[in-house]
């Protein structure tokens, strides 16, 4: 995970060379091609980068989870041979 400074340096020399993805990556030692190209996209998008990594929501819901393990005892008492 990248700090905001490093991120923002990334995308800055990314705009600096041209947008050029290569010689961005090679003169910082990172990041991924895909990472630069989603930082510059969001930068263009807000003009600044979030502070923070926001990560993503939750697939599923506890009580989604909660549910999914319940069963799990009543399949295994089926299974058992009388």
């Amino acid at each position: 995970m990248y700090s905001y400074e490093d991120r923002i340096r990334a995308v800055e020399l990314y705009i600096k060379l041209g947008r050029r993805v290569r010689p961005t990556i090679r003169q910082l030692g990172y990041p991924t091609k895909n990472s630069l190209k989603g930082w510059y996209n969001e930068y263009q998008q807000k003009l600044d980068l979030p502070a923070g990594y926001a990560g993503r929501p939750a697939k599923f819901s506890k009580e989604q989870k909660a549910a999914a393990i319940e069963p799990t005892s009543l399949t295994t008492a089926a299974l058992r041979p009388p």
